[in-house]
């Protein structure tokens, strides 16, 4: 049987999974939640193991029932239209939102979860997205994963950016200003630790692939990586120890917080003056 964090779960199965996790903490049977929903018992239960798919219009219901914000909408849009990969939408909707602490090397672009809108279009217009509509899509998820970051108490954050990002064009002048004046909002931030690794640190330990780090407070830690076309969600611990360690050595080659806000100031006031 597929494990709360198997990455191989279909958005049709990952949207069952939540919605009997969610049913079960609040303390309700499948026939008083189906009650509510003005539904029955039986498509409660057959959504929850994956053989029957739920309605935009139930989605929204579940939402109202639990206070949810609009995670089931999420999910249930996911199923029709999905934002991203399968495996990184586990962690986009599932792991990233509850974690206590998020810990990420990104050796080539400022982390999806700190990008502005004009950066992330400009990101996935050199992707593979094949429409406008598809890459304003992807722009609208990537989005909303911020708001994990201005909850009433959102999760440490401990981020590792190569000192390149800052003088990479995504976009060009006005977008790079753009992203590193929000970068260095965010970095201000008391919940909040970026880091730059210097340029010219050799760095072999983060050369392969960015990665991520997800400390929950109710399951084992997990990690992201994501490499050229591919990447995987697990919780296996020998893969999370090997992915920790390299964390920490490519953190002891940092600039600190301070010294990182302020190359990050001076970078975007580069770009401001460049013509």
């Amino acid at each position: 049987m597929a494990n709360d964090l198997d990455p191989r779960l279909g958005p049709v199965q990952r949207f069952g999974r939540e919605l009997a996790r969610v049913r079960k903490e609040a303390g309700l049977s499948q026939a008083r939640l189906g009650s509510r929903l003005g539904v029955s018992g039986s498509l409660v239960g057959h959504i929850e193991i994956g053989s029957r798919t739920a309605k935009p219009d139930f989605a929204a219901r579940c939402d109202d029932i639990f206070g949810t914000g609009d995670f089931f909408q999420r999910l249930c849009r996911n199923i029709t239209s999905p934002s991203a990969p399968s495996w990184f939408l586990r962690w986009s909707e599932e792991i990233e939102p509850r974690a206590r602490v998020l810990r990420s090397w990104d050796p080539l672009l400022v982390p999806g979860l700190l990008q502005t809108g004009n950066y992330a279009r400009a990101v996935f217009k050199g992707g593979l997205a094949s429409s406008e509509e598809e890459i304003e899509r992807q722009v609208s998820a990537r989005l909303a994963r911020r708001a994990i970051l201005e909850r009433e108490n959102p999760p440490a954050l401990w981020v590792l950016i190569d000192e390149w990002v800052l003088r990479r064009p995504i976009g060009g002048r006005q977008v790079m200003y753009e992203q590193l004046d929000h970068l260095a909002a965010v970095a201000a931030r008391q919940s909040v630790r970026v880091q730059l690794v210097p340029a010219d640190t050799p760095c072999t330990a983060g050369l392969m692939s960015g990665f991520a780090l997800a400390e929950l407070p109710d399951a084992p830690t997990a990690v992201s990586i994501e490499s050229a076309g591919a990447g995987e969600v697990s919780a296996e611990h020998d893969l999370v120890t090997v992915v920790w360690d390299r964390y920490d050595r490519i953190r002891a080659e940092a600039y600190r917080p301070g010294e990182s806000l302020q190359m990050i100031e001076e970078a975007r006031d580069l770009w401001a003056h460049e013509t």
